[in-house]
């Protein structure tokens, strides 16, 4: 049998926890798969990435197209200009994308030009807000993708709605609980709940009260007001709990621009590996955020979230998981803790792990992918 060529393309941080599980499950069958990891470069920090191939076990890029940051227009047109003749060069059989970012989008427009054939994972998410760069990244990828992986049946409903060919169209799961589960006992030794001083003072591994946040989405940080009265919010809810707060950098000159009370328990930290996140977020009272890989990793762990966000593309994660949507307005906020509050104190909170959301979705994609080279 004739070895597949995969072309694997990460961009962003997200991209590298949906890729590593696939790359580690082809590496199981050498004989049929051949590998490429080509890494655009779209992220702003380089030694974050770093950081994240390290804890990801991801092999170091074959090939680094060194976009860097940009508008919208600017990464997606040199993405797609650099890619180009790393295609045309290597030839893959396949080129894996995922998720949403411009990356995913520039990579597979390139593909579909040249005949090369794209497999989506993460395919078929809709937020239905056309105002999100993401949600056009999406629906065009799906467009002019040969496969498509999915992670909720909902998902599957909005790509048949769209036209999308049912046997283009693969519900395997969600590949980042695939990270999780492979990643997740690594959390026991980490030391940063010590180093922040979350561990109870009697010396026991249990650990205090404390909400984790996140917050990076333009309609959340971009606009000076809004991003205080968030800001405000943290600061009054820590007087009740440790607030523990990774900056985004796109976050942090605008808190550097603000005249804040300072807060003890308002904790800012620099933006964080994967393994010492997933340990705050595994034992968090709850989080807060405007991620969609948050959503997911939360209703996976039974830790509420509250996503300050007006949709979701991902509405699995509020019909079955511990998911809930709220303003970005203060009382909104602190009434939507306070009320997740009492349902944990009370043992209100349900949780409930979405259909194959199992830590198996890359075997299936790759047992996909394989089969449907036998029957080419």
């Amino acid at each position: 049998m004739k070895s597949q060529k995969i072309m694997h393309i990460v961009g962003a941080r997200p991209n590298f926890m949906k890729v590593a599980p696939i790359m580690r499950e082809m590496r199981k069958y050498p004989d049929r798969f051949t590998q490429i990891l080509v890494h655009t470069g779209q992220h702003y920090d380089e030694s974050m990435s770093e950081v994240f191939f390290s804890d990801l076990d991801l092999p170091k890029p074959d090939i680094n197209l060194g976009v860097g940051s940009g508008t919208h227009a600017y990464q997606t047109a040199q993405i797609m200009l650099r890619f180009e003749s790393v295609l045309l060069e290597n030839r893959p059989d396949w080129v894996v994308v995922v998720g949403d970012v411009n990356s995913t989008i520039a990579c597979a427009l390139v593909c579909s030009k040249l005949g090369i054939r794209v497999a989506h994972v993460e395919a078929g998410l809709r937020s239905f807000d056309r105002t999100m760069p993401e949600e056009i990244n999406r629906i065009l990828t799906d467009q002019i993708s040969d496969v498509l992986f999915t992670t909720e049946e909902s998902a599957n409903e909005n790509l048949l709605r769209e036209g999308i060919p049912k046997e283009k169209i693969y519900f395997v799961g969600n590949v980042m609980i695939d990270t999780l589960v492979h990643l997740l006992p690594k959390t026991d030794n980490r030391l940063i709940l010590k180093e922040l001083g979350l561990l109870k003072s009697d010396g026991q591994a249990e650990t205090r009260s404390y909400m984790l946040v996140t917050m990076h989405r333009p309609s959340n940080v971009d606009n000076s007001e809004t991003l205080k009265e968030i800001i405000g919010t943290l600061i009054e809810l820590s007087k009740h709990m440790p607030v523990i707060f990774p900056v985004h950098p796109r976050t942090r000159g605008q808190i550097a621009d603000m005249d804040l009370q300072t807060s003890t328990s308002l904790i800012f930290l620099d933006p964080l590996g994967y393994l010492d996140f997933l340990t705050l977020m595994r034992h968090a009272k709850l989080v807060l955020t405007d991620s969609g890989g948050i959503q997911e990793e939360t209703t996976y762990l039974g830790v509420p979230c509250l996503t300050v966000r007006p949709n979701t593309e991902r509405p699995v994660t509020i019909s079955k998981g511990t998911n809930r949507l709220v303003e970005n307005d203060s009382r909104q906020i602190i009434e939507a803790v306070k009320d997740t509050m009492d349902n944990l104190s009370k043992g209100s909170m349900r949780r409930s792990i979405p259909e194959l959301w199992d830590g198996r979705a890359s075997q299936r994609i790759v047992e996909i992918l394989a089969n449907l080279a036998i029957g080419e």
